[in-house]
């Protein structure tokens, strides 16, 4: 049976990140893509030029409306906006039995802030306990912790464990921003942790990777595989979108990366 995968997410008209990055790496992951949109954005490969948040009572009766006729068997959650939104999808998720992958988008890859500085206490409060597993970046790390950026592996393995006291259930932490031939990632979970790697390639086509590794997650957990197979599964994704972004030309700026690298003929 295919997976039903929910994505709350914000809505990018470029097509490289938010819903429509969701709804790509979730369908070449295997799943069936449903969307629950939390904000609209104006923004293209070169930043962002306006939002428009989604009133919170809409976004809670779109995971309503999909609850009471559809089942979710897993869901990611990325950009909230305000701690407004948090507080409804904590609430419109009550009760739901299916994994939750929370990405705390936070910031776009041109600096624009997408979640406003006091939602934060709200998304750490609310949503991090809620999450079965949470995908951060090393800025969106530390604007959690309240503390500096890791700029080291060691300093990364720190970071990890204290969001893992925070409450969600893992923490996949994202080391892209580090320096060095290798991309490097945790998996921090109350057993233990787990290290993945994957080469760098040279290329400015990195337009919503956040976004399109939590929803192959989502995606790859909701069909049932364990959470460190699904991490490397997702991550491998990734590192194929990446690896095959520059065949794409969109855009003058951070191009997207290329969601179906592996079903699509050159």
């Amino acid at each position: 049976m295919i997976a039903n995968i929910l994505s709350i997410a914000g809505s990018d008209p470029s097509g490289g990140a938010g819903i429509q990055a969701d709804i790509k790496a979730i369908s070449a992951n295997g799943g069936y893509a449903m969307a629950a949109i939390t904000g609209l954005t104006a923004q293209n490969t070169r930043g962002v030029r306006a939002v428009a948040l989604t009133d919170p009572e809409m976004v809670s009766a779109q995971v309503a409306a999909i609850r009471e006729d559809i089942r979710v068997d897993a869901v990611k959650i990325g950009m909230l906006g305000s701690a407004e939104i948090v507080r409804a999808v904590a609430g419109a998720l009550e009760g739901l039995a299916a994994p939750v992958v929370l990405d705390p988008v936070m910031v776009a890859k041109g600096g624009d802030r997408l979640l406003a500085a006091e939602a934060v206490a709200a998304l750490r409060d609310r949503l991090l306990p809620r999450a079965d597993v949470i995908t951060p970046n090393l800025p969106e790390a530390a604007d959690l912790l309240d503390t500096g950026e890791a700029d080291d592996r060691e300093e990364m393995h720190r970071q990890a464990a204290a969001l893992l006291r925070l409450g969600p259930g893992a923490v996949f932490l994202k080391g892209g921003h580090l320096r060095g031939d290798l991309a490097f990632d945790i998996l921090a979970t109350a057993e233990g942790s787990a290290c993945f790697t994957a080469p760098r390639h040279d290329t400015g086509n990195t337009h919503g990777t956040g976004c399109t590794l939590s929803a192959a997650l989502a995606a790859l957990l909701g069909q049932g595989q364990g959470l460190q197979a699904a991490c490397g599964a997702a991550k491998a994704h990734v590192a194929g979108a990446i690896a095959a972004a520059d065949k794409l030309d969109v855009g003058g700026g951070h191009g997207p990366t290329h969601h179906f690298h592996a079903l699509w003929n050159d």
